[in-house]
């Protein structure tokens, strides 16, 4: 944000959501029932598997086009490859993440590939949505009720997976929640007129729900054992699998949490860095109902885990 706040901010009157206040996506109008939803993500390994990688990677990308309540639809690969990298294992990372762009429906229009010390891999996508109905992270009021849509924990595992301390079922368990797109989440939150959501992604739940409290003005109350967990999680970290991003994300909510009760699990995963992360979901009080009969329908699982109160903008309470 630093060097973007050294730039003049982008300003035209079909622009609907730009580089500011921590969005997932930016959103042009196109005309009045169209607007186009353009995100970029990529990012380097996180399994061993080449056509995994690129699969989550893939999921990842779109996953900020849901957060918006978008549909994808096309999309560009952007890669980065180390000199003299096995052109087989290059080819089943583009074949995962063309398998994922089409289980979503989008279409692979091309990309670009660049030489880098480390293999990069991920999408940029666009999207469509209807301007009356696109979900950001700034709507979020008091009385809302939080639903996480995905466990949190796959930074850890990930981790434990590089130091060699992850057992395959365990990792095989996080793969699948890496490869689940976001896609019947998102369709079951603007069923249920969801007022904000995010996706939960590097900066971890408490990272992304402060930028979702502070974008809406409001605070947060989480209960940290309301948060879903991923089998393995709690082990990876007594195992001290720790990824260098969760102490970042730590020291970036630090000054914006009040801790009245940490709960009976480990709080590193409040701060964990998740790769293709749930949806984050704020809804009103009188529609949880809905949005819970929704994300059933769509075989989703239900967890709510904390309200939108009254409060300075971007504080957090953690506990019940």
């Amino acid at each position: 944000m630093r060097v973007l706040d050294r730039l003049e901010p982008e300003s035209h009157p079909d622009l609907l959501v730009g580089s500011e206040g921590f969005a997932d996506a930016g959103v042009y109008r196109l005309d009045e029932k169209t607007a186009l939803v353009q995100t970029v993500d990529f990012f380097t390994p996180v399994v061993d598997d080449p056509f995994t990688y690129g699969a989550i990677a893939a999921a990842n990308s779109l996953s900020d086009v849901y957060a918006m309540g978008g549909r994808p639809l096309t999309a560009l690969v952007i890669a980065c490859t180390p000199p003299g990298f096995d052109l087989e294992a290059l080819a089943a990372v583009f074949a995962g993440g063309q398998e994922k762009a089409h289980e979503a429906g989008v279409v692979l229009l091309g990309g670009h590939t660049v030489k880098a010390p480390e293999l990069k891999y991920g999408l940029a996508v666009t999207g469509v949505v209807h301007p009356d109905r696109i979900v950001t992270n700034a709507g979020a009021r008091p009385g809302d009720v939080l639903y996480l849509t995905k466990p949190v924990g796959t930074g850890v595992i990930t981790t434990a997976l590089k130091e060699e301390d992850c057992p395959p079922g365990i990792l095989q368990g996080a793969v699948e929640v890496m490869l689940t797109l976001n896609r019947a989440a998102a369709e079951a939150m603007v069923t249920a007129g969801a007022s904000a959501a995010t996706d939960v992604t590097g900066f971890g739940l408490l990272g992304h729900a402060h930028q979702l409290a502070h974008t809406s003005g409001v605070r947060l109350a989480i209960d940290p054992d309301a948060v879903p967990v991923q089998p393995g999680a709690i082990e990876a970290i007594a195992g001290r699998h720790i990824p260098g991003g969760l102490n970042a994300n730590r020291d970036f909510v630090k000054p914006w949490l009040t801790v009245e009760s940490a709960g009976e699990r480990p709080p590193e995963l409040l701060y964990d860095p998740q790769t293709s992360g749930g949806l984050l979901i704020s809804v009103p009080a009188e529609r949880t109902a809905e949005l819970a009969e929704a994300l059933k329908r769509q075989g989703e699982p239900v967890h709510p885990v904390g309200r939108v109160v009254e409060g300075p903008a971007g504080r957090i309470r953690a506990g019940k």
